[in-house]
């Protein structure tokens, strides 16, 4: 298994030393919510501008300690992995809708930056790469569609000598530039976030597990010292649930998704990397992403194409992807290492809405490993639905949320084979 107290990137250059105490006392409130990710942070935070204060935020560990804390930092655009998986759920129009509001992320969160004035070191530049003509045809699809949306960003298709444009490998073909895209330092981005809510006067405990939480008119949730009572109550623990919600429990599984961070490198390195100083990934079924730091370092991430498991060594299974894009950096030190789960649901979109016979009881899961920027279109949605209500969200909590059967017994298989139903379908679709 992996070791979640590893060190990560994000920890060990994070800017906010915030602490917050567990809780200790009875409290009543009009919101409560379990989890401190970006989930949590950002819907707690939507919700404050619209004027709900009293509002608990419960973290059973410290923030930003899971999927937050553990990406690649990519600001991408679109929500989820295939918006075709859930046509039958929303149809035609219904895809165009989400479409449209998938472009939003980005710009959310440099609006959120630029209102709190947030340490995230958001850097713009991002280039989705291909490695064949099947990709190259998928691109050049996406660049039509980036550009129907009126983005006010550079969009540009790359093709061959191109590419060294705004990359320095051989591995890929083509691509595709969206200069509205980028990565973001997510850690420092959500504590900068808290401390926002926090100005709100919203009030967030740390280490502060649920322990029990029974459902009514009036919600209650129990920690080991304390509880808090509320009109509402937001589920927002993603791959970190752990059973606590059986409704919410049957319809996600957990994967894994592995990172590592070089040490420093020259200047020149990093120019003939990436001379945009951006983040990328290429478009297959299962990634691999990468990005320049601050720092000048390359933080490389992916997960295991096929056969699902965890590596032995993260560093070396980091490496050895590494290489094969940037085989130049042969004697370049790996200085961290790390990796976490991400929830995933069966058509790989994220899954809002409230419970079934429980109207004041919201959850939001399943990010699929696309939630830094997606969430923060979702969590925007999601509190309107818990607030005033919007057709937005109606829309997209009428997506259908499947079970996954024998996910506690057999989860390594049952990921096993959604990875290899994944990579062959991408075929199909232009990702492969």
């Amino acid at each position: 298994m992996i070791n979640i107290e590893t060190p990560t990137y994000y920890t060990a250059t994070k800017k906010y030393e915030l602490n917050f105490p567990s809780l200790e006392e009875d409290l009543d409130a009009d919101i409560v919510v379990i989890g401190g990710g970006f989930s949590g942070v950002n819907t707690s935070l939507e919700l404050a501008e619209k004027g709900f204060k009293n509002i608990v935020l419960l973290e059973a560990r410290y923030l930003g300690f899971g999927g937050t804390g553990r990406n690649g930092g990519q600001i991408m655009a679109g929500i989820g992995h295939d918006l075709d998986k859930i046509r039958k759920d929303v149809g035609e129009e219904g895809i165009k809708a989400i479409f449209e509001i998938s472009d939003m992320g980005a710009d959310i969160i440099q609006a959120r930056i630029d209102k709190y004035d947030i340490k995230a070191d958001f850097c713009h530049g991002y280039g989705y790469m291909g490695y064949n003509h099947r990709q190259a045809k998928t691109l050049r699809q996406w660049e039509k569609e980036f550009k129907s949306l009126n983005s006010k960003h550079e969009i540009r298709y790359l093709e061959g000598g191109e590419v060294r444009q705004i990359i320095g490998s051989d591995a890929y073909s083509s691509a595709l530039l969206h200069m509205g895209g980028g990565h973001v330092h997510s850690l420092n981005l959500l504590l900068g976030e808290a401390q926002a809510l926090h100005g709100h006067g919203v009030r967030i405990f740390e280490y502060s597990p649920a322990v029990e939480v029974t459902y009514g008119p009036r919600i209650k949730v129990r920690t080991a010292k304390g509880s808090v009572t509320a009109n509402k109550l937001l589920w927002a623990c993603d791959s970190f649930l752990n059973k606590l919600e059986p409704e919410l429990h049957r319809s996600t599984i957990n994967t894994y998704a592995f990172q590592c961070m070089t040490e420093p490198l020259p200047d020149a390195l990093i120019e003939r990397i990436s001379p945009i100083r951006g983040a990328y990934s290429d478009i297959r079924p299962v990634i691999d992403y990468y990005r320049v730091t601050r720092e000048n370092r390359l933080l490389f991430g992916a997960a295991t194409p096929l056969v699902d498991h965890i590596p032995k060594d993260l560093k070396a299974w980091n490496r050895a992807l590494m290489l094969k894009v940037f085989p130049y950096l042969q004697d370049v030190k790996i200085d961290l290492a790390w990796g976490g789960p991400m929830a995933c649901g069966a058509n790989l979109f994220p899954q809002i809405g409230s419970l079934p016979g429980q109207d004041n009881v919201f959850y939001v899961q399943g990010y699929s490993g696309f939630g830094v920027t997606p969430s923060h279109i979702i969590c925007k949605v999601l509190a309107e639905g818990m607030a005033e209500g919007s057709e937005r969200y109606d829309l997209i909590s009428s997506v259908n949320r499947s079970t996954i059967y024998g996910k506690d017994d057999f989860r390594p298989l049952i990921c096993t084979a959604g990875k290899v139903w994944h990579q062959i379908s991408g075929y199909w679709t232009g990702r492969r």
